[in-house]
């Protein structure tokens, strides 16, 4: 995280200086905090007890949808058009690197907590299910006896 926001810094601060790449680095910010408001949601949702509720489901997945598809999708393609642009400084284009680079080690991050809420949601419904089978299953088996 540190390291986003460094190299965010950085970004920033050579577009000021240097005088180009103003528009890029603007969308680079906006691709990159475009998610925030959701991580905040989370922490609240946390700090009220109702993370584990079918609304914090929804913000994880909207969190994890919104940020495949503006960091990897649309990054993908503007970070294509920074590399084979003949008028972007190679400094501009290495922050390009930096910051693609940073998005895809997050998006792995992010792919292995949704991998893993996923198969723990699945474990737990699977094991009520049992349960309401078995607990059926006495039930008939009482019926049955009586």
């Amino acid at each position: 995280m540190m390291a986003h926001h460094a190299a965010s810094i950085l970004g920033i601060l050579l577009a000021l200086s240097m005088g180009v790449s103003g528009c890029e680095t603007c969308c680079v910010i906006f691709g990159s905090e475009i998610t925030n408001p959701l991580l905040q949601t989370r922490w609240f949702l946390r700090q009220l007890g109702l993370y584990d509720s079918l609304l914090g489901d929804a913000v994880d997945l909207l969190f994890i949808l919104l940020f495949a598809f503006v960091r990897v999708g649309v990054g993908t393609v503007m970070f294509y058009c920074e590399l084979t642009s003949s008028r972007t400084s190679l400094i501009m284009k290495l922050g390009g690197v930096v910051m693609y680079g940073l998005a895809w080690v997050f998006m792995v991050d992010i792919a292995r907590f949704g991998y893993k809420k996923s198969r723990a949601k699945y474990r737990k419904w699977k094991e009520n299910h049992k349960c309401q089978e078995e607990s059926a299953k006495k039930l008939i088996g009482f019926s049955e006896n009586s």
